[in-house]
């Protein structure tokens, strides 16, 4: 076990040492100081892959071989995968099986099992509204009023019409229908369900102001993201400058004029005490722009938001916003439900959205009765007992850091994910995992992928991708009827090779017969 964690650390220097970019982004080429320009490779370009068509394989024999072959065109890095008839029960294909690996965004699968497995498909999380004072004649609240976060991820406009204020709009409409007009105290927000850590370990640095490394809370709202609009308006005039969603915990400061034409020049600052700064001008005939900042108090940010818009909706607050736990005698007044889990874990693994995997991991935690602490680590003890009690899978080699896959202390291997995979297949809750994935050539992030083959419309799975890291695990169906899980897991730089064979692998399997 100690030998274990200084491969790991090790690991993680290596990785954190690395000078490429979690996303790559374009770059401009630069200009030579002659006047003939020379062109320059263009390094986010996907090298040229010598085209291989998939095979069509009639026994176990031949399937092995001509996966093996694939592999064997990956030039440097370390491979793992299995294949497993689900049908029939027997190993197709196994390499590295046992050794582990970086699972990348494959590690939502685990998120996704061991949410439905605790939760079932329906289940829904509710953000409460509670008081702890008494409401007069008048409509006056004489105390405060609580937001009670219950680990919702999907708080936000995508589920709900109206933009990324419509929860808390909604929240707050519901409590001016119970009467109240004044509240003398002030706004708390209850972020308790969860632990403190708003970074898991592992996510490097680089990371972390990125719009797929939002802060992790139980209290969160907008996948804690906020947007800077700047709206134009007539020439000479200042530009319009909103927060989207509006909250009071984060400040303003706008100086943006509105001119005459099209286009924008705006710069945008946060300084030390977290006020957005905005400078610059807006063409009058250009729509209105948005420069997106992660938040990093995810709980204030959403009891800002939820102030704003009972003040909006004619309630008068006295007080401020604050963070606590809500009182066991607060009265509940309103509360706002999530979509169902189903829904919300097809969100994250069709998007591969890792604020969702992040909150639903912890929730798994709390479970139903919401009686543990939801954090890595009581998530992560959860998830290896049902890996060692139902799955059946070998847990010395698991890590689970996170629950999105983007921690570089995940550990997975093939023959744990394909073992998962089965014991989903089986389970009540199994339809829900498997239409929730994306389908070859015709959703999300495999929509481009293995079109006019066998795979297409017929192989779901998650993908995962980072810059060491090209996976893929899911069900396929072969031409004589089997269903087959799979793991197709690459550690290395040669990503696009890696990426390529998967995806004649994949083909491959789907027109396996025997």
């Amino acid at each position: 076990m100690f030998s274990r964690k200084i491969r790991i650390a090790i690991l993680c220097a290596l990785t954190a040492c690395a000078a490429a970019p979690a996303i790559l982004e374009s770059q401009t080429p630069r200009r030579t100081t002659t006047r003939r320009r020379v062109r320059r490779p263009n390094r986010n370009r996907p090298p040229v892959v010598p085209a291989v068509a998939y095979s069509t394989t009639r026994s176990t024999d031949d399937l092995a071989s001509t996966l093996s072959s694939l592999a064997g065109r990956i030039r440097s890095g370390m491979w793992g995968g299995m294949v497993v008839s689900l049908t029939r029960g027997d190993t197709l294909y196994a390499y590295n099986a046992g050794e582990e690996m970086l699972p990348a965004s494959t590690m939502k699968l685990l998120t996704s099992a061991i949410a439905l497995e605790r939760f079932g498909p329906n289940y829904q999380f509710s953000t409460d509204a509670l008081r702890d004072g008494v409401v007069g004649s008048d409509g006056t609240l004489t105390g405060n009023l609580y937001i009670r976060g219950d680990g919702d991820p999907a708080l936000s406009g995508k589920f709900l019409p109206g933009g990324p204020s419509a929860p808390m709009n909604r929240l707050a409409d519901l409590v001016a229908q119970k009467g109240i007009r004044h509240i003398t105290g002030g706004i708390i927000g209850d972020a308790t369900g969860f632990d403190e850590q708003k970074v898991p370990e592992g996510w490097l640095s680089r990371y972390l102001q990125a719009g797929y490394a939002a802060r992790v809370s139980a209290l969160s709202l907008n996948e804690n993201l906020v947007a800077v609009a700047v709206t134009p308006t007539t020439p000479g005039k200042p530009a319009m400058v909103a927060l989207e969603p509006s909250s009071s915990a984060i400040q303003v400061s706008a100086n943006v004029r509105t001119v005459a034409g099209g286009g924008a020049r705006l710069g945008f600052r946060k300084q030390g005490n977290g006020t957005i700064v905005a400078n610059g001008s807006i063409g009058s005939r250009t729509g209105t722009r948005r420069y997106v900042y992660i938040v990093e108090d995810p709980a204030s940010f959403t009891t800002g938001a939820f102030r704003n818009a009972l003040v909006a909706r004619g309630i008068k607050v006295d007080g401020d916003i604050q963070l606590g736990k809500t009182p066991a005698s607060a009265v509940k007044v309103a509360s706002l439900a999530s979509p169902p889990l189903a829904s919300m874990i097809a969100a994250m693994n069709r998007e591969s959205i890792n604020h969702y995997a992040e909150l639903l991991f912890r929730n798994a935690a709390r479970g139903p009765d919401r009686n543990v602490t939801g954090s890595v680590a009581t998530a992560s003890a959860l998830l290896d007992q049902f890996f060692a009690s139902k799955v059946g899978a070998d847990t010395t080699r698991l890590v689970f850091s996170d629950g999105s896959g983007l921690s570089i202390l995940d550990r997975v291997t093939p023959r744990a994910q394909v073992q998962l995979l089965g014991y989903a297949h089986h389970a009540s809750w199994g339809p829900w995992l498997h239409s929730s994935l994306p389908v070859a050539g015709d959703s999300e992030l495999l929509r481009r992928r293995m079109p006019n083959t066998p795979a297409e419309g017929n192989l779901h799975a998650k993908t995962g991708t980072t810059n060491d890291v090209i996976a893929l695990a899911g069900y396929v169906t072969a031409v004589n009827g089997e269903v087959l899980a799979f793991s197709f897991l690459y550690n290395g730089r040669d990503r696009w090779i890696a990426k390529s064979m998967i995806d004649v692998m994949s083909e491959t399997l789907a027109s396996f017969g025997r």
